[in-house]
């Protein structure tokens, strides 16, 4: 029973000592109109889940001009990201009556979809496990 333990207790050790090999995505997001706000990110880590379930948030505060959002301990792989200028402070993105957007939004790689979003494979990056910087343009 010792040995298990030992075996056990050695593995934990090794599993914490061993690198994460976690990225960073820096976001640099053009065109923010106004310091009003925060600017918002939402990243997915796959179709199934674009738009739908977030892996991870982050948000910065607004500033006129370009906005820089950092997304720590990422690992290696493909990504998409939905960005806006949440200009109101409501926490959310707002529509008009017919469902477009109100206040300014992009996507990565400035993907957009013909009727609507655009698919996650339109809007997909791939993060090297030395990190990325991701320039978008709001609309």
């Amino acid at each position: 029973m010792s040995r298990l333990m030992f075996a056990s207790s050695f593995a934990l050790l090794f599993a914490a000592a061993a690198p994460s090999f976690a990225a960073e995505l820096t976001i640099s997001i053009e065109g923010v109109a106004s310091a009003d706000g925060q600017v918002m990110v939402a990243i997915f880590n796959s179709a199934d889940t674009f738009l739908a379930k977030p892996l991870r948030g982050a948000a910065a505060p607004a500033h006129e001009g370009t906005v820089q959002v950092q997304v720590a301990d990422l690992p290696a792989g493909d990504y998409a990201f939905a960005v806006y200028h949440d200009a109101n402070g409501n926490g959310k993105l707002d529509r008009n009556s017919v469902g477009m957007p109100t206040e300014d939004y992009a996507f990565s790689n400035n993907a957009f979809g013909k009727r609507g979003a655009p698919s996650f494979q339109d809007a997909r990056i791939a993060l090297p496990a030395d990190g990325a910087t991701i320039r978008v343009s709001l609309r």
